[in-house]
């Protein structure tokens, strides 16, 4: 039996009466005559709520049929439904702000709505357009409200897919289809819940564009969602600005200079740790007796950092004379092989080989090269060979 959709006709309607007409999954898995619930379609997420007062854990759309499933069995033949009323509206918001912002870019931009994504927290449209600018984004953004503010009517009818006209984007469909006009802005086929009027979207905020699979991804939040980021975004501003006894209007031009002084500060550590290293790789080759072809093999352990705890020593050992260097990190246990290139050593070479060996992975340069092991103990069994060669 065919379910009535009560939602198509009134997107308000949060509570009703219905007769079950089938159950499944052990009365899990429900079947009802009508329903206000809205099963996940169109890029829309489902309706939750209570069915006979049993939560309702998703909705899902079987064609003539949709399908309630329950997070206990049900039993009643008659059950009263509640549809969640925040649930609802935040879908209702976004889904009729997806609609006027889609036909907003495609009025002043020419880019037409690829696909929609409606998300938890944020929604986004993928326009086929080579690219959007910020300033364009922040025009489509101020129309878009401009819209909201006039709060145009926003309009369901049913009409014939045959002789329909004005619709923003050509539907496949055949017979009857359900349209939604929002007057002199959109005409649309779809069956998702929708305001009655743009003024009740609240507002329409853009916050990212960027390029995705050769389109342009548009994410934007409307109504509700716009107060909640507002607030999430005022006090993380609030707080950096508190953080540097600062006014928030003063953050930018703050945060730039922090970012260069970092950036300097960056420099001279690494400055400092290439003088370190210099100093170590001299006091590790003082204290190395050479073999007997006069290559002195140098060892050096660090507790922790891996193969980056050890690259300024590595690059030090290079510049000097017969020398290779066998580093390794206990935490994570990783390798590094450093060789001058008076010493005969291929480093990438006799890593690579001393590596597999174990168990592990890696590679790198005749100078320089870098690997980790599966375990300490095999790393710590293969340095000892190398040392001992």
């Amino acid at each position: 039996m065919p379910t009535e959709r009560l939602y198509y006709r009134d997107a308000t309607l949060l509570t009703f009466s219905a007769q079950v007409t089938a159950r499944d999954d052990g009365g899990r898995r429900i079947y009802l005559d009508r329903t206000a619930f809205y099963p996940t379609s169109g890029g829309q997420p489902f309706d939750t709520g209570l069915l006979g007062g049993i939560r309702v854990e998703d909705v899902v759309d079987e064609e003539d049929r949709i399908a309630h499933l329950l997070a206990a069995p049900l039993e009643s033949p008659q059950v009263e439904g509640q549809v969640d009323a925040g649930r609802r509206r935040d879908h209702m918001e976004q889904h009729t702000g997806q609609h006027l912002l889609s036909a907003v870019v495609e009025d002043l931009f020419r880019a037409p709505t690829a696909s929609v994504h409606f998300g938890p927290e944020s929604s986004s449209i993928d326009l086929s357009i080579a690219s959007l600018t910020a300033d364009q984004a922040r025009q489509a953004e101020r129309r878009a409200n401009d819209l909201i503010r006039e709060n145009r009517p926003v309009v369901v009818s049913f009409e014939d897919a045959a002789t329909v006209q004005g619709l923003r984007k050509p539907t496949g469909r055949t017979g009857e289809i359900r349209v939604i006009t929002i007057e002199g802005v959109d005409r649309s086929a779809c069956g998702g819940t929708h305001v009655s009027a743009t003024g009740q979207i609240g507002a329409l905020l853009v916050r990212k564009v960027e390029r995705a699979k050769g389109m342009v991804r548009m994410e934007f939040l409307c109504g509700g969602r716009t107060v909640e980021r507002a607030r999430s975004d005022y006090e993380v501003l609030a707080g950096l600005a508190a953080a540097r006894s600062a006014a928030m209007g003063e953050l930018p031009a703050l945060l730039e200079k922090e970012r260069s002084e970092f950036k300097s500060l960056q420099s001279a550590r690494r400055e400092l740790e290439e003088r370190v290293a210099g100093y170590r790789a001299a006091e590790l080759y003082a204290n190395t007796k050479p073999r007997a072809d006069g290559v002195r093999w140098l060892h050096e352990q660090v507790a922790e950092g891996g193969a980056e705890a050890l690259r300024a020593l590595a690059q030090a050992v290079t510049g000097m004379e017969k020398a290779v260097l066998v580093g390794n990190s206990v935490q994570p246990a990783a390798l590094v092989i450093a060789s001058s290139a008076d010493s005969g050593v291929d480093a990438g070479q006799l890593l690579k080989k001393g590596i597999a060996d174990v168990g592990g992975r890696g590679g790198g340069s005749p100078r320089v090269a870098q690997g980790s092991a599966p375990d300490q103990a095999a790393l710590a069994g293969l340095v000892a060979r190398l040392l001992a060669d």
